[in-house]
């Protein structure tokens, strides 16, 4: 598929961040996280409406008025120490694709298509804000936004992905700035998370530094409609003490045993291997008393015991969740050196037998309309983790998931698809 980059913008804040607000500290949950970043892609329909160039400039214009709001991330990180909120700004790529946008969504290589469509964030990690709007030949558009994980989690990256496209749409217009005491977003966002997680003077790699991989890989993906969706539920709860799996658990649940099986088939387990672990990543703002407002990385890798042969997995799954609870946050996660010992010793995202999931389901994606109507897809952009899972809302309506899953090779992916079949049958699986 051949594109054209058409211009570069450097897009800044429409005001300068006042002098007060010019070191953002990054809390030590921010330094742990490696300098990798959170790729949205949002693929939109043909738009009669609007001209190319005519949507470019709402999006350049409402970008910079949305950097005033969160300013540090037109920043630039120093020595994972801090953000040096300099008003530096965000790259802006617009591009053209020529082909039509039916091209990525009705082709066989579908995950590796969206790759294309992501801007290609910069090497040294210190500019935080990289965004692609790529225009296609039938008059659809993406707009494609990689977000530094330095400084912000999947659901922060949501929340300044849906502020901008408020601001954008109009509907944020005539408030007063923020710095003189008000806001013009409908949620303000908290920049304190430092205060609640002071920063180490020396912060150590984690095991989330030690699992990124510079290897090749695959993305691929696994669609579960409302329908299948519930048909895992209720196959997980048939063998489970938890009666009531959420769709989270059950599919989760599903491909940890898919995974363990795969890793079998292939020969990638080591002789006599039974160890197999798994880890949810787990939202720590409404654990720790923070508001969904509160802007970071507030967020742990929560590990289950391995899983043995006809074991009861989401029982595991749940238990490793709920056990980051506010004792958990009181005794372990505000104790640096502890939430060290911890990672040490969970440390799932260095082995490859390990799997990792987490969860993007309502964090509004499909909700993200710049003003020319909402996504007709969401998809999820490259991730330098070895079986790492994504789950995001398949497109509407209803309740199905999409698993994007970060494998070796697409070998390995066949695995576990056909495990999967095997569980539910031949034509689970679209």
């Amino acid at each position: 598929m051949a594109q054209t980059i058409i211009t570069t913008y450097i897009v800044k804040p429409s005001s300068p961040t006042p002098l007060a607000f010019k070191i953002h500290k990054l809390s030590f949950l921010d330094q742990m996280l490696p300098p990798i970043y959170t790729p949205f892609i949002f693929l939109y329909e043909n738009n009669e409406s609007a001209p190319q160039q005519e949507i470019s400039k709402r999006l350049r214009w409402s970008l910079s008025e949305t950097l005033t709001i969160f300013y540090p991330i037109a920043g630039t990180v120093i020595q994972n120490s801090h953000v040096n909120c300099d008003d530096t700004g965000a790259e802006f790529v617009e591009a053209r694709v020529h082909a039509r946008l039916s091209h990525f969504t009705q082709n066989l290589n579908f995950e590796e298509l969206v790759k294309q469509l992501s801007p290609t964030a910069g090497s040294s990690g210190t500019r935080t804000l990289f965004v692609k709007t790529s225009f296609f030949e039938c008059g659809g558009f993406a707009i494609s936004v990689s977000l530094s994980h330095k400084l912000a989690d999947g659901s922060s990256a949501a929340a300044f992905v849906r502020a901008w496209a408020e601001s954008c749409r109009g509907e944020a217009s005539g408030i007063i700035h923020p710095f003189h005491g008000q806001t013009h977003l409908s949620a303000h966002p908290s920049f304190d998370l430092a205060l609640h997680f002071p920063p180490s003077a020396s912060p150590r790699p984690s095991s989330l530094h030690l699992g990124v991989t510079r290897e090749k890989m695959a993305t691929r993906r696994l669609v579960f409609d409302a329908e299948k969706v519930e048909r895992m539920k209720k196959l997980e709860a048939s063998r489970s003490q938890v009666k009531d799996p959420t769709r989270v658990e059950a599919v989760s649940a599903l491909l940890w045993r898919s995974f363990i099986a795969a890793h079998k088939k292939s020969g990638a387990a080591e002789t006599g291997t039974t160890s197999f672990h798994a880890a949810h990543i787990v939202n720590l703002r409404p654990r720790a008393g923070l508001t969904d407002r509160t802007f970071g990385n507030c967020i742990v890798v929560a590990a289950a015991s391995s899983l043995g042969e006809g074991e009861d997995a989401v029982s595991k799954l749940r238990g490793a969740v709920r056990g980051v609870d506010r004792d958990f946050i009181n005794e372990v996660v505000k104790d640096e050196e502890s939430v060290r010992a911890m990672d040490e010793t969970s440390d799932v995202f260095r082995k490859p037998r390990n799997c990792v999931f987490s969860s993007w389901l309502r964090m509004g994606l499909y909700e993200v309309d710049f003003g020319w109507g909402k996504p007709g897809r969401v998809c999820v952009g490259g991730f330098p983790y070895i079986n790492l899972v994504v789950l995001v809302e398949a497109p509407p309506p209803g309740d199905g998931i999409e698993a994007w899953i970060y494998v070796a090779d697409d070998r390995f992916f066949q695995l576990v698809r056909s495990n999967c079949e095997k569980l539910l049958g031949q034509d689970f699986l679209a």
